[in-house]
C-alpha cells in the first residue's frame, strides 16, 4: 500500500496538551470554577505552564481581573492576571535587544510592570506557597531588572516547594544569561546543577540544551564551528539520554518544547543523526515557544529535521 502522506507542519499543539484545551475552553466560556478547578488538579509546574499559556489570551482579561477582585486571596486568579498583565508589558517592550527599544516603550513597559509586582506582591501575601506566582514574579524582577540577588531570592521561595520546577529554573537561566546581567559560567552551571538534580526521564535536562543555545545565540556565524566542540555535543546527548530519551520519560505537559530544545541545538551543532530522534518524536509539531526564535519558524524546523532524518534514518 502506498505511504500515507506526511502531515503539514503545525505550531498547534493542542492535540498533544489536552490539559490546556480543556482549560482554554472554560475560560473563554466564562466558567471560572471549573477552570480553576482544572488548573489546581494538576501539579504545581503544570498549573505554571498552564497560567503561561493562558497569559496569551487576552480576551479572558476581564472574567480573571473581577476573580482577582472578588477573592484577592484566589492565587489561581492572580497568576492568571499576573501572566496577562506581564504579556501586556512584554507587547509593548517587543524581544527586541534593549538597544533597540525606544525610551517611551521601556517607560510604558516598566509601567505595566510595576502594576504587576503590586498586584502579585499582594498575591504572594495571601498564598505565599504558590510557585506560579513566584514565577510570574521572576519575570517581573527580570524585566524591571531588579538583579541577579532578588531574582534568585525569589527562585529560592518557589524551589522550596517543588525543587524540580521546570517553569521557574527556565525563567532563572534566562535570568543568569549575560543579556540580563548574568554570565554564561553562571548560566552552564545551573542548567547542569538542576538537571543532574531531577529524576531520570525528567524533562529539566532540556535547560542544558537551552543554556547552550542562548549561547550560541551570543556568537558571531564563524564561532560557532569553534564552539560545536565534541565535548558540548556529547553533553546535550547525555542530557538528552537521561532526560526525554532515557525509558523513564514520560510525555508530560512541556515534552513538546523540552525534545524541540534538544532537536534545535542538536542541529545547530550539526550534531544531526542525535537530533534524529526527537525530530522523529516531535512529528509534525513545532513549538512556537522554541521556534518561534526565528523569523520563518516553520522552515527552520523544516530544515532541521530533513537533515537529521538523512542522517539518522526516516524510520
Amino acid at each position: 500500500m502506498p505511504a500515507a502522506p506526511e502531515l503539514a507542519l503545525t505550531t498547534d499543539l493542542t492535540d498533544a496538551y489536552p490539559e490546556w484545551l480543556e482549560v482554554r475552553d472554560a475560560l473563554r466560556s466564562g466558567d471560572w470554577p471549573t477552570a480553576h478547578k482544572l488548573i489546581t488538579a494538576q501539579p504545581p509546574s503544570v498549573q505554571t505552564q498552564l497560567t503561561a499559556q493562558a497569559g496569551a489570551e487576552p480576551e479572558i482579561r476581564p472574567l480573571v481581573q473581577q476573580q482577582v477582585e472578588a477573592d484577592p486571596a484566589d492565587s489561581v486568579a492572580a497568576a492568571l492576571l499576573g501572566r496577562l498583565m506581564i504579556h501586556e508589558a512584554w507587547q509593548v517592550r517587543t524581544s527586541a535587544r534593549a538597544k533597540d527599544v525606544s525610551r517611551s516603550q521601556f517607560r510604558t513597559f516598566h509601567e505595566l510592570l510595576r502594576a504587576a509586582e503590586r498586584m502579585l506582591i499582594d498575591a504572594a501575601a495571601y498564598q505565599p506557597d504558590d510557585c506560579s506566582i513566584w514565577a510570574c514574579r521572576l519575570i517581573t524582577a527580570r524585566g524591571l531588572e531588579l538583579g541577579q540577588s532578588e531574582a534568585r531570592r525569589r527562585y529560592d521561595r518557589l524551589a522550596e516547594q517543588d525543587p524540580h520546577h521546570l517553569p521557574g529554573q527556565e525563567l532563572l537561566l534566562q535570568q543568569l544569561c549575560p543579556k540580563w546581567g548574568g554570565t554564561f559560567d553562571e548560566m552552564h552551571g545551573f542548567a547542569r546543577e538542576v538537571a543532574a538534580a531531577a529524576p531520570t526521564g525528567a524533562l529539566n535536562g532540556s535547560l542544558v540544551a537551552q543554556a547552550h543555545f542562548e549561547h550560541m545565540c551570543d556568537l558571531k556565524s564563524w564561532e560557532l564551528a569553534k564552539y560545536a566542540t565534541d565535548e558540548v555535543k556529547e553533553e546535550v546527548r547525555m542530557a538528552a539520554a537521561r532526560s526525554v530519551l532515557h525509558p523513564d520519560f514520560r510525555p508530560t505537559y512541556g515534552w513538546i518544547d523540552a525534545a524541540s530544545r534538544f532537536a534545535l541545538v542538536l542541529g545547530m551543532l550539526d550534531d544531526h543523526a542525535a537530533a534524529a530522534p526527537h525530530f522523529k518524536a516531535l512529528g509534525n509539531r513545532v513549538s512556537s515557544n522554541v521556534w518561534g526564535n526565528f523569523d520563518d519558524s516553520i522552515a527552520m524546523f523544516a530544515d532541521l529535521r530533513r537533515r537529521a532524518l538523512a542522517a539518522g534514518g526516516a524510520r
